[in-house]
Formats: structure tokens, C-alpha cells, sequence
């Protein structure tokens, strides 16, 4: 799981049977310090509430297809939660 931020949202003209009706959003994940980390990616929308701007937590591989509603389908990426707040953590 990892944190990334909600960047912008995906059209798509033909989708995939089963995935009818899943939100598809670009996130661009994060590292600890929440800067930008890596390239953006397409993930399903999980929680069915994420927006551009919000902070998210995804998953990916098989845990992403797991996470929507319908039957395991052909996504690598899923918002799986919204997060309120981050604190820094030491040890």
C-alpha cells in the first residue's frame, strides 16, 4: 500500500466487461515527505468517493482487483482509502 494523490480523472470510450460503472483516476504517487515519486498511474476507484486533489492510499497487482465491488478484473492499481491526516512518525 502506498500513498499518492489524486491528479486528475480518465474517459474511457470502451471498457473492459465487468468493469462498467468503476471510476478510473490518475494518481501520482508519493514518497514519506509526500512529494512526487515516480510516474502518475490509472487506478479504479474502490471507496467510489476520491477526487482530484484528495490524498489516497492504493494497492496494487492483486489486491487492486480485489478491491472493487464486482468480480477480480484487469486493473493493476485501486484506491482502497481516503486519508484524513499524516502525521511524521519517529522512532
Amino acid at each position: 500500500m502506498e500513498l499518492g494523490r489524486v491528479v486528475g480523472t480518465v474517459v474511457a470510450t470502451t471498457i473492459y466487461e465487468g468493469l462498467e460503472g468503476a471510476r478510473l483516476l490518475i494518481v501520482q504517487p508519493l514518497d514519506r515527505k509526500l512529494q512526487p515519486r515516480g510516474r502518475p498511474v490509472v487506478a479504479a476507484d474502490g471507496v467510489a468517493m476520491a477526487a482530484p486533489g484528495d490524498l489516497v492510499t492504493v494497492v496494487a497487482s492483486r489486491e487492486a482487483s480485489l478491491a472493487l465491488p464486482a468480480p477480480p478484473g484487469p486493473v493493476d492499481h485501486a484506491i482502497v482509502g481516503i486519508v484524513d491526516a499524516v502525521e511524521e512518525w519517529s522512532r
